[in-house]
């Protein structure tokens, strides 16, 4: 017997007496009214007060009893929280399902009744017996064609959990000594007491989740009272099972496992670069990455070649990877990269005209160029808004003229029908801008704005700031701000259908907070310049997979743009970016096209 089997039971039998203490709590009542009414009828309480004490005592032990039995009932259907994830039928993965039999056949512990991935780095058993499980079994988050089967459906044992960029990046000896500790858990949880006492607890939890329903605030406190007196004692039930799984996978690769275990590191820092710079910003523009597993092995390839410390672990890649022991590996990355953005993001569950899949070889052209357009558009949008005088060159020395009425902002990803049927010059300044700054930018009258069209000049003109105080950068940031919002406004009810409330609210993981109107300010006058350099220098829009978009002049990514722009946006001062702009033969004063 492993040495944390003993402690995990003894901590469950005490979870299990938090249980028993409640129910004596709940029955004392009765059993305190049936005592009154048995003396009663053999009169050995005869007389007053007796009567009307036993008929208090009995109404009070009716009420318990009928609020205790509405709490256990609640505690006893109350589904439990499960993790979305895409399901594995055995069809779909016939080779890993063997791998993991094998696993619990060498360490002689039950297999897991299924399996399934999860866009994450990590592994786990999940208990989904609960009978409310097998009722939504159905229901599947974002599971490819022929991932789900009869196999798929929850079971007696837990289901393993397995993070998916573990299968791409891992080899598949690798894997295998990852999973051993955790299928070795399958042992302990197959223990009576210990599955009761989880069961227990994990019914407490989803207790206090329906409490928060209208009308059934009264079910919370005291869920929330019976897991604090059990807190200490369930954590410390999971680390005895944690130790004996542990103990017990010591005899399975036991050696691999600690060079495995630092490709787990690797995979997160990979993983999390790739959720945050190269996936985020094509979620915000409607599309979503439809591999990102297999775009996790160029991110983390690239990584190794960079950091020092990660070298020698491409070597490894001519070794069978583990994402072989799936029949269609496509379909399955599909399926996670779709729940990913859900998870992640917020994005809707399934995919759709206004959310639809981006392969990497398009990635550069119908994610990074459109993004930078449609940030040129909107920053032009906020200029429009806050129009100089004519023909005085912006700045925060001029005063702003009152702003034009602005037209409805277009939705995020894209600068609006007008935009689309221009390709450049006033044309495209008019569809990004709205009506209200059409007449002004075909006007030929000397009264026009000098700066009229969506050219970077004018972006230059008016963040240059003489006396040093930033004011330029702030209104714009704040008209930025402003644009965003109300084009998430203007997005309606529709795009948030599938944020729902409670158990399901997404995104359950968001990424990011919300950016600063002063880092909103820098994305998007980037995006401006990097139009320009497009248009004007032949530079290409490109993709790295550890920072996500970038400028390409001849094949070479620039990244010293970054500094340059920062310093026009919070200094005032544009000749450092005119430097560099004059270096890459950019012209500022030639117009963008938008769209």
């Amino acid at each position: 017997m492993e040495a944390g089997a003993p402690s995990a039971r003894s901590r469950a039998l005490a979870v299990l007496r938090v249980r028993s203490r409640a129910l004596a709590v709940g029955l004392l009542p009765a059993a305190l009214a049936v005592v009154l009414v048995a003396a009663r009828a053999t009169g050995r309480l005869a007389g007053a007060p007796w009567p009307a004490v036993t008929l208090v005592v009995c109404v009070v032990a009716a009420i318990v009893l009928l609020v205790g039995g509405a709490f256990a009932a609640v505690v006893l259907r109350a589904s439990p929280a499960v993790t979305p994830t895409v399901p594995l039928s055995e069809a779909a993965a016939p080779d890993l399902y063997r791998l993991v039999r094998d696993l619990a056949d060498r360490m002689d512990v039950p297999p897991p009744s299924a399996i399934a991935l999860t866009p994450d780095c990590d592994s786990w058993l999940e208990d989904r017996s609960h009978a409310a499980h097998r009722r939504g079994a159905a229901r599947v988050f974002g599971a490819a064609p022929g991932a789900v089967g009869p196999e798929s459906e929850p079971g007696a044992a837990p289901v393993l959990v397995i993070g998916s960029p573990f299968l791409w990046w891992m080899r598949v000896a690798e894997l295998r000594a990852v999973l051993a500790p955790v299928v070795a858990g399958t042992g302990p949880s197959a223990h009576p007491d210990i599955a009761d006492a989880r069961g227990f607890v994990r019914g407490l939890d989803a207790a206090v989740d329906v409490g928060g329903r209208r009308g059934l605030g009264w079910i919370a406190p005291p869920a929330r009272l019976l897991l604090r007196l059990c807190r200490t004692d369930a954590a410390e039930m999971e680390r005895g099972v944690a130790a004996a799984a542990s103990e017990r996978a010591q005899g399975v690769d036991y050696g691999l496992r600690i060079v495995a275990q630092e490709q787990v590191g690797l995979a997160y820092a990979g993983w999390d670069r790739l959720l945050t710079r190269v996936a985020l910003p094509a979620w915000r523009m409607g599309r979503w990455p439809a591999h990102l597993d297999a775009g996790v092995v160029s991110a983390l390839t690239e990584l190794s070649r960079r950091d020092r410390l990660a070298e020698g672990f491409t070597s490894r890649l001519g070794e069978r990877p583990a994402c072989d022991l799936l029949e269609q590996p496509g379909l399955i990355d599909e399926a996670t990269s779709l729940l990913a953005a859900r998870l992640f993001h917020g994005g809707p569950a399934e995919a759709g005209p206004d959310w639809s899949p981006v392969d990497w070889a398009a990635y550069p052209e119908e994610v990074v160029d459109r993004k930078w357009r449609t940030e040129a558009a909107r920053l032009h949008v906020a200029l429009d808004a806050l129009a100089v005088p004519a023909g005085v060159p912006g700045g925060p020395s001029s005063s702003p003229a009152p702003a034009a009425p602005a037209a409805p902002a277009a939705p995020s990803g894209s600068a609006g029908p007008a935009a689309r049927s221009g390709s450049s010059g006033a044309a495209g300044a008019a569809g990004a801008a709205g009506p209200a700054t059409l007449a002004a930018a075909d006007s030929s009258s000397p009264g026009a704005d000098a700066f009229a069209g969506p050219t970077l000049e004018r972006v230059l003109g008016y963040l240059t700031d003489l006396g040093g105080e930033g004011a330029a950068g702030e209104a714009l940031a704040g008209r930025i701000t402003g644009e965003l919002a109300r084009e998430e406004r203007a997005a309606g009810p529709a795009a948030r259908a599938g944020k729902a409330r409670g158990a399901d609210a997404v995104p359950l993981f968001p990424l990011q907070p919300p950016r600063s109107g002063r880092d909103l300010l820098a994305d998007h006058v980037t995006a401006m310049v990097c139009c320009a350099a497009v248009d004007s220098a032949g530079a290409t829009p490109g993709l790295d997979w550890l920072d996500g978009p970038v400028l390409l002049v001849g094949g070479d990514r620039r990244s010293d743009l970054a500094p340059r722009v920062l310093c026009l946006i919070e200094e005032g001062n544009p000749e450092p970016l005119r430097d560099w702009l004059s270096a890459l033969g950019v012209r500022p004063e030639k117009p963008v096209r938008l769209v």
